[in-house]
């Protein structure tokens, strides 16, 4: 893989970190998704960052959180409030890739999902973030789930 490859892969997953970060942030505090993101962008160094795909998953994710729910009510085993709020800002992150970058590739958004998982979230908590997610794929991606 060229290096400069190997330099989107790494904005995108810094853009990930930073996106699970605001969203759980939302989630406790319900701040505007703008007022997070100029903090985030305020009080940490962003020049790696892909801010542009950080940006839309934030705003998105916020924005369409009503939605994202009601796909993982789907594969879920409980209900969201019984979910750890860093879990459902991955799950939520995750679904939203899944359903709206098709040009991901599944395994991709498992993998970065897990990774963000392990961490920021409990000991197995990127075990049940794969499960999930692997069974809303199973929907959202059935046809490149099994070519």
């Amino acid at each position: 893989m060229s290096q400069t490859l190997q330099a989107v892969y790494a904005a995108k997953r810094k853009a990930r970190r930073f996106a699970v970060q605001g969203i759980y942030e939302w989630q406790m505090s319900k701040n505007p998704s703008h007022q997070i993101e100029a903090r985030t962008r305020a009080d940490n160094a962003m020049h790696k960052v892909d801010l542009n795909y950080y940006h839309e998953l934030l705003t998105q994710v916020i924005a369409e959180h009503e939605v994202l729910d009601q796909l993982l009510l789907g594969v879920l085993d409980r209900e969201l409030s019984a979910l750890d709020g860093v879990e459902l800002a991955i799950l939520r992150l995750g679904a939203y890739e899944l359903r709206d970058h098709a040009e991901i590739p599944y395994r991709v958004v498992l993998d970065e999902s897990i990774e963000l998982g392990k961490h920021f979230g409990g000991a197995d908590s990127h075990k049940y973030i794969n499960g999930v997610l692997d069974r809303l794929a199973q929907t959202l991606r059935q046809a490149e789930k099994h070519a």
